[in-house]
């Protein structure tokens, strides 16, 4: 069976970053724009009798990860963008906290016919959102919240789709990575 794209992913990155980094390999996130590289640090010592002090702590490892390891980064996302031809995102998880500290912003163009424009218009009207744009994010936020399992399947059926087209003939064999 061949490897998939966060597979393959995750070796070619492994094979850059320093064993130290993180407890357990990476985690990838990839789609047409970007890579996302998120790994977990190893939690400071827990006090019984504040659980905000360890989140806290778990956010100052966070960010101390974040500056000194910066340059590495940089370098590895220099690479793998070049080779992959995406940008490349950072993060990192320690206890509690989840922290994704590059990562784009990607503007993403659609058509929305009247009622589904008034949606976002209403939105914004009452505040909820800045711009139609802010409210489209948290509308898509709000279905991957209520429909997360769901959309985990579709991803899953979309894997099993990739690795039969991949058994089968190739007619655009361009020498490039393919994820």
């Amino acid at each position: 069976m061949a490897a998939t794209g966060e597979q393959k992913l995750r070796a070619w990155f492994a094979a850059r970053l320093p064993s130290d980094w993180f407890t357990r390999p990476v985690d990838v996130l990839y789609d047409r724009d970007e890579i996302v590289v998120v790994g977990d640090l190893a939690e400071p010592p827990r006090r019984d009798d504040d659980p905000g002090h360890h989140a806290a702590s778990c956010l100052r490892a966070i960010e101390c990860f974040r500056e000194d390891t910066r340059a590495l980064r940089v370098h590895v996302a220099a690479e793998a963008e070049h080779r992959f031809g995406r940008k490349v995102g950072w993060g990192a998880t320690c206890g509690p906290v989840r922290r994704i500290f590059t990562a784009l912003s990607v503007p993403v163009m659609t058509r929305l016919r009247i009622d589904e424009r008034r949606v976002l218009d209403t939105l914004v009207d009452a505040s909820i959102a800045r711009s139609r744009s802010d409210a489209l994010a948290w509308c898509v936020r709000l279905v991957h919240e209520h429909e997360g399992p769901w959309i985990d399947e579709l991803r899953a059926a979309l894997v099993h789709v990739d690795e039969v087209r991949g058994a089968g003939p190739n007619p655009r064999d361009d020498g490039g990575d393919e994820l």
